[in-house]
């Protein structure tokens, strides 16, 4: 059943029609797995917060083909995106024709795409993030995530296709107890490929002790909120700038040696927008394909939230940030395409 006070809570209208007629992949390619076990047939809970399933109950396979599922995915077959948060998804944010691909016709129902947030464990304790460092020992509920990771990986076993798999949508992959179990039990599987999100403090370490992962690692995406000392230690709160250069010098070497995606992501916010210029530079040093532009999001970690949002028009610093995002804008179509990428800065 669909829980409309869910979309109600993150402004989602379920009546809407966009009118849409090209068809989003993800509901029918992607499932996103939280610590609790629950499915989402999206790339982020925020985006399509109505999970599907969940894994502590059913089988993932019966959660991706659930009337439920099934529902969901008729949202975007009739066009209306009813479910989809469009003040938030960065693909409905994004109107350039040329970033677009999403088909005319409707895909095929087959998870290519498992993106895991079952651990919020982290080395850092961002202030974007969380208030305070996070790191899961307690016994019980490490043998429930270990149960949800050997879940996962039996079904990627029983199936033929190859599945990417996304590690650390919530905490660091390479800090985690739970994430290092999950890559140490379906590293050698065959049908495999990763995507790993990180804060990048720990590649040059983690490489040593997984080597076959980055063999099999189709995307790496490493965050990064400041491109100078005093604003990375400042919002990368435990992190290192020393440290953190170092290990972007790793992951340029290991992307020439193994040919993986690497991208470079950047949360805009007030102590750092003036630094969004200064962060393309870096990653165009550090070998990066592409470099996002994201706006901040409210994770309840503020005591006032929108004296960070500078792109809130109301915000005192908001003209300022426009010229520089703006100039930014401009000075991109001097890069390859799709090099800066910032549908949800609104410019």
């Amino acid at each position: 059943m669909i829980n409309h006070r869910l979309f109600e809570r993150y402004g989602i209208d379920t009546k809407k029609n966009l009118g849409l007629t090209t068809f989003c992949p993800r509901p029918y390619d992607t499932v996103l797995i939280d610590k609790t076990g629950s499915c989402y047939l999206c790339e982020c809970t925020s985006w399509l917060p109505q999970s599907a399933g969940n894994l502590h109950i059913q089988s993932l396979e019966s959660i991706v083909t659930s009337p439920m599922a099934q529902q969901l995915q008729g949202s975007i077959a009739d066009g209306s995106y009813r479910y989809c948060n469009n003040k938030q998804c960065s693909y409905l944010l994004d109107t350039r024709e040329e970033t677009k691909t999403w088909k005319n016709v409707l895909p095929n129902q087959q998870i290519k795409n498992i993106r895991l947030a079952i651990d919020d464990s982290c080395n850092l304790s961002c202030p974007s993030c969380r208030t305070h460092q996070i790191f899961e020992r307690d016994q019980v509920q490490l043998r429930k995530r270990y149960r949800l990771a050997d879940q996962i990986i039996e079904y990627v076993r029983s199936q033929s296709h190859t599945i990417n798999i996304h590690v650390g949508s919530d905490g660091d992959p390479f800090a985690s107890l739970i994430y290092r179990y999950f890559v140490k039990g379906i590293k050698d599987l065959p049908n495999v490929r990763f995507t790993i999100q990180t804060n990048g403090l720990l590649i040059k370490k983690m490489y040593q002790r997984h080597q076959t992962l980055f063999e099999k690692l189709d995307t790496l995406n490493l965050s990064i909120d400041g491109a100078t000392k005093t604003t990375y230690e400042s919002l990368r709160r435990g992190g290192s700038y020393e440290k953190i250069i170092e290990n972007l010098e790793s992951a340029k070497a290991l992307k020439q040696k193994y040919g993986f995606k690497f991208i470079l992501h950047f949360v805009v916010q007030a102590e750092n927008y003036r630094e969004m210029p200064a962060i393309v530079e870096l990653a165009e040093k550090y070998g990066a394909d592409r470099v996002w532009l994201n706006r901040i999001t409210n994770w309840n970690t503020f005591k006032d939230f929108e004296s960070k949002n500078v792109a809130n028009p109301t915000h005192p610093e908001h003209r300022l940030y426009l010229v520089i995002a703006c100039q930014l804008k401009e000075k991109s179509k001097t890069y390859h395409p799709r090099f800066i990428e910032m549908p949800t800065l609104n410019i």
